[in-house]
């Protein structure tokens, strides 16, 4: 059985970028509910199918397997929700954990987030500098929830 643990945070400075090297990410949803979503994933030129289950704290159910990247885009362009979601992933290395840190393209311009795994929730963890409010529990901040409330449309009616 798959899991995964982690504290999702905004990001307040660009401290973090000198010599960072991003990989575009397209994602869409085929299933987005409370208690699971499905999504498709290119990233470069590898592409997956991921499950979550609902969070129960910090931790969720996670299966993710490898596609064919020209069925992930036929997936993408056809079956998946609107708007997708296009962000740049940086992987950075601070104090022996790798943070990702996805600045949103698109409809969710604007947005940058920097997300940590750990092994428990309630693993020790020092912030960066460039780390600023948690929103790990906010679901505004949920991926499958930026494709129905993109971060663009926050604050209009």
């Amino acid at each position: 059985m798959g899991s995964e643990t982690e504290r999702k945070f905004l990001v307040r400075s660009s401290d973090w970028k000198p010599g960072a090297v991003g990989v575009l990410y397209r994602q869409g949803y085929l299933c987005r509910q409370e208690a699971r979503t499905v999504r498709v994933r290119i990233a470069g030129d590898q592409a997956y199918l991921t499950i979550k289950g609902q969070a129960q704290g910090l931790t969720r159910l996670e299966y993710e397997y490898p596609l064919p990247l020209a069925e992930a885009q036929e997936l993408l362009e056809q079956l998946c929700l609107r708007p997708l979601i296009e962000k740049t992933r940086y992987r950075i290395e601070y104090r022996g954990r790798v943070w990702e840190v996805d600045e949103f393209a698109g409809e969710n311009l604007g947005l940058v987030v920097a997300e940590v795994e750990l092994k428990s929730p309630d693993q020790p963890l020092e912030l960066p500098d460039w780390v600023g409010e948690e929103v790990t529990r906010d679901p505004r901040y949920l991926n499958a929830n930026l494709v129905v409330h993109p971060f663009s449309r926050w604050g209009k009616p």
